[in-house]
């Protein structure tokens, strides 16, 4: 029986069970990073929460396809290669390729499709076609613009009047603008300036015009989820929201609208000005160890939660992972209980299904590690049991096996143990240290053995002998 998914719709401002058009195939998409710069830490947060639900809806659905897109025409683009000389296709090509690296380091499984705007002109100049015809867009002076009164029910997404909508927004004035709320859907290009034929003149899209086109080429004209940053919300959303409805006459863009929240850094607001602005490179340089830390940082708190980012907080993680690797690295195989552990799996993911509830599940990956070390190590399973409300059996392999699953459906904790634990750099001089220490055991030469082993701890690592031989690890 597949368990009853919740998330928390934005359109309707409240929780709601998911129920997919198509049960047999569920469709989403999520607004992608205009490549133009670095990933910074908030481009960082949605990819990753995305993921994660990406990652439950293949658990829950036969078939998923989730596109997330790649706008590689823009105005900060345009605005990029005039300051820095370089031509536009190096600077999207480069900030692209840098991307998909940053977030694979993250454990960001790719979607199943990538479009990117400069491949998708045709759908739009339909789109815009469509919307001309229905009296919901007008072309003037080059320009093509969407009507905002045309549309009533504009405004509904973000739950908020045209008035207040145009009060609160940067509106360009121009003269070409029947009315101070109309956007662009399409723009005239001058020399330099990247751009298409079309019926309106040489030209290029508005933002918004391209996730319409490239949602409805690859999802249809509605679809299950639309996700991204709740910085989106308006105008962004509420213009796709305009523009697809208006062109195809449905009654929704997307069922469901997801958004996460804001990243914070130090308790502010990341900006250059402030000294506080990291991108996702500035993170992984910390060591082999932070891409995975910062996943974890990430799910820690709920995805509608303002997240805050401190160094400390990252440290936090990645200690709790060395602890999660540390029991993976000793608990043996499981034995054969597979109803057990597949019961264990979904106790431990059952959150997930309460609109993406990372810090119990991941509250629940403690208790499981709780458990293997209670069967391995020693300690008491009582607590996690009556948490569980479950009686399983305590022996050495069996939550090891489905921490592992349920970590993996996270994206965590998918390097091997070994790895992680002894830093992922070159490790010969650890090597050797280890066996000069063996080699002056073995000539019971205590003293040369000890000064090694504290030579050894005093640069971070730590030696642990067993029945198995001897091991290492980071402090």
């Amino acid at each position: 029986m597949t368990p009853v998914l919740t998330l928390h719709n934005s359109l309707t401002r409240r929780d709601e069970v998911f129920t997919p058009a198509d049960p047999a195939h569920v469709r989403v998409y999520v607004c992608g990073p205009t490549v133009y710069d670095l990933a910074h830490l908030g481009n960082a947060r949605p990819v990753v929460v995305f993921d994660v639900l990406a990652r439950l809806l293949r658990r829950l659905f036969p078939r998923v396809t989730y596109v997330r897109n790649i706008t590689d025409v823009d105005d900060k683009i345009n605005a990029r290669a005039a300051e820095s000389g370089e031509k536009i296709g190096t600077i999207t090509a480069r900030t692209t390729a840098d991307f998909h690296r940053d977030m694979a380091a993250l454990g960001a499984l790719p979607p199943d499709v990538e479009p990117r705007a400069t491949e998708s002109i045709k759908p739009m100049l339909a789109i815009i076609e469509k919307l001309i015809a229905r009296g919901h867009a007008y072309a003037k002076d080059g320009h093509v613009l969407f009507s905002v009164p045309s549309f009533p029910e504009y405004g509904q997404l973000s739950g908020r009047s045209p008035d207040e909508l145009l009060a609160g927004a940067r509106v360009e004035v121009a003269p070409y603008k029947q009315d101070a709320g109309d956007f662009v859907l399409w723009k005239p290009s001058g020399e330099g300036t990247p751009g298409w034929e079309s019926p309106w003149g040489f030209g290029r899209p508005g933002w918004h015009i391209e996730c319409s086109a490239m949602s409805w080429e690859h999802l249809g004209e509605s679809f299950d989820i639309h996700g991204g940053g709740d910085d989106l919300i308006f105008p962004h959303h509420e213009n796709e929201v305009a523009q697809t409805r208006c062109a195809f006459g449905t009654a929704r863009m997307a069922n469901y609208w997801l958004h996460n929240a804001m990243l914070r850094v130090n308790g502010e607001k990341m900006s250059k000005s402030l000294g506080n602005f990291l991108t996702v490179q500035d993170i992984l340089a910390k060591g082999p160890w932070a891409g995975e830390a910062f996943r974890l940082l990430i799910l820690r708190t709920h995805y509608r939660g303002l997240l805050d980012f401190t160094f400390e907080g990252l440290a936090e993680a990645k200690a709790e992972l060395d602890d999660h690797y540390a029991m993976l690295s000793r608990a043996p195989e499981a034995p054969e209980m597979t109803d057990v552990v597949v019961e264990m799996v979904d106790w431990a993911l059952a959150p997930l299904c309460e609109d993406l509830n990372t810090p119990l599940a991941l509250g629940r990956l403690r208790d499981l590690r709780t458990l293997e070390n209670a069967a391995t190590v020693g300690g008491s399973p009582a607590a996690v049991l009556a948490r569980a409300g479950k009686h399983w059996p305590v022996l050495p392999g069996l939550a090891a096996a489905a921490f592992r699953e349920a970590a993996a459906a996270l994206g965590l904790c998918g390097t091997a143990p070994a790895t992680w634990l002894q830093g992922g750099e070159d490790t010969g001089w650890i090597e050797q240290a280890i066996a000069d220490r063996l080699a002056a055991r073995a000539a019971k030469n205590w003293a040369e053995a000890d000064r090694l082993r504290d030579a050894l701890k005093e640069k971070g690592v730590v030696i642990e002998d067993s029945a198995k031989g001897t091991t290492w690890r980071r402090m």
